[in-house]
């Protein structure tokens, strides 16, 4: 490639405007069914899979280590209400139901977003194939014992839905949007273990002139506006899937749990979460660009702040705060409490975080309880004493190393990505 791809944001736009053009393949779908799509996407403003909405299931090939689709439950763990939110297929963490936790998100309190149903994978079963024209031979297949003897790596990451934080678009700026009601519990920080992408793309003989590595997930096909889209793939550049990516096996130091993608899922670094694709089993090796559904048409910005036909595709998530504390909550006046909270930036490391207890009016530095890094967040408390009574708001504004600070108000779109302005927290002091 005449340059480096490893930004999603010109990696996307690269591969947008090669597809308009012809010069990028259609992954899986015909291109007439990704232009009607598009078309349908761009007139109404939103994507029905691309919002998280709950999307239609089809039969699908069976593929090794794949079950069948079958009615029931669509999450293995249980979701209790004191943890979760639960949202169409998906299930959202109760942000107070971290306070106490740690830096990590245990795993039955971690967010869940499916796009159909969690599948039930065996690990004995389970095979990676990898495969394609950017390979210096046929198809490599790799069994879970083979994948977990590789050297193995571990990283402590986030992985954030691109839609977290998307209901305060509506309850807090009156302004419409489609899809999952996520308030900011769609987040989640993780040990992951496994082995590098870029060792297995190695061992399956990926040559020079590949340029796209296609993910496939072993979930039940989607489809959105009368299309069948296949499962769930979204394509990386060759130098992002070389450099940080991970196969991992085990979370928190656990074997991965169905529902956050095992036995074996990817985990890409500051990508956004559908990047991250769950219960892999299938990688594409190409040497011409590719395109997929996930891969730029869904992941725009509709509304009067963009463009008619849509901005340039989503990049990486944006910087948030969020209370360890119930939405509406009651506390007692003349009574000193601890708020906690987090904060998190996929740009830069959070340096600062503000607390306001009077709507916005004054506002104390919070002390912070972490060291600010990369791909995680920061814990922060700040003590306070309620003087009166009556219902008032907790504000939390979070300022990261590239010295952007969250704003008052988040720009609309009306797929609701990428809230960033600071959330007006209700409170009622008695």
């Amino acid at each position: 490639m005449p340059f480096d791809l490893s930004d999603e944001s010109r990696y996307d736009r690269t591969r947008l405007r090669q597809w308009a053009r012809g010069r990028a393949r259609s992954a899986g779908v015909d291109r007439r069914d990704l232009l009607k799509l598009f078309a349908v996407g761009a007139a109404a403003g939103s994507l029905g899979v691309a919002t998280g909405a709950p999307a239609a299931a089809a039969g699908s090939a069976a593929t090794p280590g794949a079950p069948a689709a079958a009615a029931g439950p669509v999450t293995v763990k249980p979701l209790p209400p004191e943890l979760f939110t639960l949202r169409g297929t998906n299930a959202e963490t109760n942000f107070a139901a971290l306070r106490g936790t740690g830096p990590l998100t245990p795993i039955d309190r971690f967010f869940v977003r499916n796009h159909t149903s969690t599948p039930r994978v065996d690990a004995g079963g389970w095979r990676l194939k990898v495969w394609g024209d950017g390979l210096a031979g046929g198809p490599v297949e790799f069994s879970y014992e083979r994948l977990r003897a590789l050297r193995a790596v571990e990283r402590t990451l986030f992985i954030e839905c691109a839609g977290n934080g998307r209901s305060f678009y509506t309850t807090q700026q009156g302004q419409p949007v489609t899809g999952t009601a996520w308030t900011l519990g769609a987040i989640g920080v993780a040990r992951w273990r496994g082995a590098r992408l870029s060792d297995v793309l190695r061992l399956a003989g990926v040559t020079r002139g590949a340029v796209d590595v296609l993910p496939s997930g072993l979930d039940d096909e989607v489809i959105a506006n009368g299309v069948n889209l296949g499962r769930v793939r979204r394509p990386l550049p060759v130098a992002k899937a070389l450099d940080d990516v991970l196969l991992a096996y085990e979370m928190n130091g656990q074997p991965l749990p169905p529902d956050h993608g095992g036995p074996v899922r990817l985990v890409v670094p500051d990508w956004v979460g559908i990047s991250s694709i769950k219960w892999v089993g299938d990688i594409e090796v190409s040497d011409e660009p590719l395109y997929s559904p996930w891969n730029t048409d869904m992941y725009r910005l509709f509304g009067p702040e963009h463009p008619a036909q849509g901005s340039a595709p989503l990049t990486r998530q944006t910087l948030k705060s969020a209370f360890e504390l119930e939405l509406g909550a009651t506390v007692p006046v003349h009574r000193t409490r601890l708020l906690t909270g987090r904060s998190w930036s996929a740009a830069a490391p959070v340096t600062r975080v503000e607390v306001s207890t009077d709507g916005g009016g004054h506002w104390r530095r919070a002390r912070m309880h972490d060291a600010p890094r990369r791909g995680g967040w920061v814990r922060w408390s700040l003590p306070w004493t309620p003087r009166t009574t009556g219902a008032t708001a907790l504000l939390a504004r979070a300022t990261d190393a590239s010295g952007r600070t969250q704003p008052e108000t988040s720009v609309h779109n009306t797929q609701g990505y990428l809230f960033d302005a600071v959330v007006r927290h209700p409170v009622t002091v008695v």
